[in-house]
């Protein structure tokens, strides 16, 4: 089975250009499938369900959902191919822009938006700096000036990966985004010896782990203090 990792900040239209790309693939004779990580709720599977895509969704709460994607993927792997799926693909919104949910050897998709001003790009971290593809969406809401300043920042951050617009709305880029995923996606039968691409934080503090009272002094490696007073 294939399996395919697609991340990108929320409301990008994630859902929107997978589940199209995925139907693209469906009709060609492939079973694919879905995932969907979110945090508090989620309705994308039932948007995924109701074209026909199998889909599961799972929530992480209070944790990062890329550390939640970390620790359930065996159990992703395992649920495709007990479908016999021929890929899979995982959807994943980072939240921190510290984490990322690609691992090596899987293709990795990076889905961003025009909306968030030309400076977006420096601030999405590994989950767009370490993508194979590069997915560019509502584009069709700025000016062609805008796209193109975008796109060029786009590449600043990441060379190597393969930039794509995709129009999630009627579809545009949506066949091209599937052929990607169908030649350049490889094989995965166990996640046992695979590596993220990117390390997640070395250490949780107190306050990630639901401390509430301010004041306190937590040494978590190395701590950054901000530098304000003379």
């Amino acid at each position: 089975m294939r399996l395919v990792t697609i991340a990108g900040p929320p409301s990008t239209g994630k859902t929107a250009v997978t589940s199209k790309a995925l139907l693209s693939l469906m009709s060609s004779g492939l079973k694919v499938g879905a995932i969907k990580i979110d945090c508090l709720s989620t309705e994308d599977d039932t948007s995924y369900e109701a074209v026909g895509i199998p889909c599961r969704s799972g929530l992480s709460g209070p944790l990062c959902p890329d550390h939640y994607f970390a620790s359930n993927l065996d159990e992703m792997l395992a649920w495709g191919q007990k479908r016999d799926l021929d890929l899979l693909v995982t959807e994943s919104a980072g939240l921190c822009n510290r984490c990322s949910p690609h691992v090596q050897g899987v293709l990795a998709v990076c889905v961003v938006d025009c909306l968030g001003g030309i400076n977006t790009p420096k601030k999405l971290g590994p989950m767009l700096k370490s993508a194979d593809v590069i997915v560019v969406t509502k584009g069709d809401l700025v000016s062609q000036a805008e796209r193109e300043v975008f796109s060029f920042q786009l590449q600043s951050v990441n060379r190597k990966a393969i930039l794509l617009s995709v129009n999630g709305l009627t579809g545009q880029g949506t066949f091209e985004l599937a052929e990607l995923l169908r030649e350049q996606s490889q094989d995965l039968v166990s996640v046992v010896g695979q590596r993220l691409r990117f390390p997640m934080p070395a250490a949780l503090c107190s306050y990630c782990l639901g401390e509430t009272r301010l004041g306190q002094d937590y040494q978590i490696g190395n701590l950054r203090k901000l530098e304000l007073l003379p």
